[in-house]
C-alpha cells in the first residue's frame, strides 16, 4: 500500500528525509505538490488534492522539523 493524500503525516517525514535542507514554509504549494507526487512511495490521484491538503502536509512538515 502506498501513500495516500490523507497520510499527511507520513508524507512528511518523506519530505524531511528527501529535502532535508529545504525550509518547508519557503516551498511553494505548485513545488510541494510535484515534490508528493514524486515520492516512490506515493500512489493516490493527482486530482484528490487540494490546497487544504497541502497545507496540513506543510504544517506537518515543520513539525517534523522541530
Amino acid at each position: 500500500m502506498g501513500l495516500k493524500w490523507v497520510d499527511v503525516n507520513d508524507i512528511a517525514i518523506e519530505l524531511c528525509e528527501r529535502f532535508p535542507d529545504v525550509d518547508p514554509m519557503r516551498v511553494s504549494f505548485p513545488d510541494l505538490y510535484r515534490w508528493v507526487m514524486e515520492l516512490e512511495e506515493f500512489d493516490d490521484d493527482p486530482d484528490h488534492c487540494g490546497e487544504k491538503i497541502l497545507e496540513a502536509i506543510q504544517m506537518a512538515w515543520i513539525e517534523e522539523m522541530d
